[in-house]
This record gives C-alpha cells, structure tokens and sequence, in this order.
C-alpha cells in the first residue's frame, strides 16, 4: 500500500470545479478546502490498475491547479521482508 497526503493550490474561484475533477482521478479523496486561501487537502491511494505517482501526476497536470506540495507519504513495501528477516 502507498499514500500520499497532498496541499493543492487553486484559485479561489476553481475551487469546486476542481474538487469535482479531482475526485475522478483513482485513489484521490479531497479531505478538506481552503476555499479564501485556495487550498484543497488531498491524499492519494494506490489500487489495482493504478498508481499513487499516475494519480498525483494527473492531479499536478490538471489546468486549474497552480501548484502541488506533498506533505506525506507512505509505503508499507518491503516491511514483509523486515519482518522475515528478524
């Protein structure tokens, strides 16, 4: 499992349209606006058939958006093996 936690800036203006639009992009839940200051709290999921990075690309791409920060991310691949290993 991977996921990421994301601060997207917007215009105050595209604020609902692009929560719309962000919530058709796989593994992408909007938690939380901003809408005075023009931020949305995002975090994006892996699933089959997609990837953590394609979604954060496709919300990074989107018109409306002006910028991206990742304020978290998480792995759990590899515990299996720290946990074989002890």
């Amino acid at each position: 499992m991977k996921i990421a936690s994301l601060v997207v800036r917007v215009s105050p203006e595209h604020i609902r349209a692009l929560t719309e639009a962000l919530l058709e992009i796989p593994g992408v839940e909007v938690h939380g606006t901003a809408p005075d200051q023009g931020r949305l709290i995002v975090t994006v999921e892996d699933g089959e058939g997609y990837s953590t990075m394609d979604s954060i690309l496709a919300v990074n791409l989107n018109k409306m958006v002006l910028g991206v920060t990742m304020a978290y991310e998480y792995t759990d691949e590899g515990l299996e093996l720290q946990e074989q290993e002890a």
